[in-house]
């Protein structure tokens, strides 16, 4: 697993260029949060985290307005920023939605593909799939996304391109616990799970890959409720 240093461990005085500082910040921040490390609903402390990283607070400020769009971090009333919680109670109603945008990208992707399309969905699969060989978990997290917005990306609707990625992106957390519970060693079941959708989508059949698709996201969602949900209830014959 990738783990950003602490800057603690980079020399005083190093220039950076212009941006860079807040680039830094940003991905820190970012890996962190998309790892739980930082915990969602946690404070951050501008100072702790300027003297932590040895920078000033106008990068750190930059990267968390940045932060902040991509729905990471939320500014308090207060002006304090906390790690955007995970709403469980509206979790029905994402897992809807991204299993939709799953099955619509990829019929549509089935539909409309052009040859370049899936040359770049292949070199996507294959970034996903070395990560999925090192056990990268935030590596997993990042290729996965832009396979899956590659395929969108074919189905040549910019709506629903658009809306798929937002949900990408709102779920890049749960998709860590998903990970998380396989131990950062995901089956090689999945990589094989995209390579039968490339393969759908390439003979244009469309049916197949709706229901590749559906399949694919029904045992994320599965996995994850599951590992969110923990039930431990006892079935009690009456």
């Amino acid at each position: 697993m990738t783990i950003h240093p602490s800057a603690k461990g980079t020399e005083k005085g190093t220039e950076r260029k212009r941006g860079s500082g807040v680039q830094f910040v940003y991905n820190v921040l970012r890996d962190e949060i998309l790892n739980l490390t930082l915990e969602p609903g946690s404070a951050i402390d501008e100072v702790q985290l300027a003297q932590r990283l040895e920078m000033s607070r106008t990068p750190i400020r930059e990267a968390l307005v940045r932060l902040a769009g991509e729905g990471l971090v939320t500014t308090l009333p207060n002006r304090s920023t906390v790690v955007t919680n995970i709403d469980l109670l509206n979790l029905h109603a994402f897992f809807d939605a991204i299993t939709l945008m799953y099955r619509v990208t990829s019929r549509l992707a089935a539909q409309n593909h052009q040859p370049a399309d899936l040359v770049t969905i292949r070199a996507r699969q294959a970034e996903f799939t070395q990560a999925v060989t090192d056990q990268d978990a935030l590596a997993m997290i990042a290729t996965n996304r832009e396979f899956h917005a590659a395929i969108a990306a074919a189905g040549r609707n910019p709506y629903y391109e658009s809306l798929f990625l937002r949900l990408l992106d709102e779920g890049r957390r749960l998709l860590r616990l998903y990970y998380s519970s396989f131990n950062d060693n995901l089956p090689y079941e999945y990589v094989i799970e995209h390579e039968e959708i490339i393969a759908a989508i390439e003979a244009r059949d469309i049916e197949k890959s709706d229901a590749l698709a559906r399949c694919h996201a029904d045992q994320i969602v599965t996995q994850t409720r599951t590992m969110i949900a923990d039930d431990r209830r006892i079935d009690i014959a009456l």
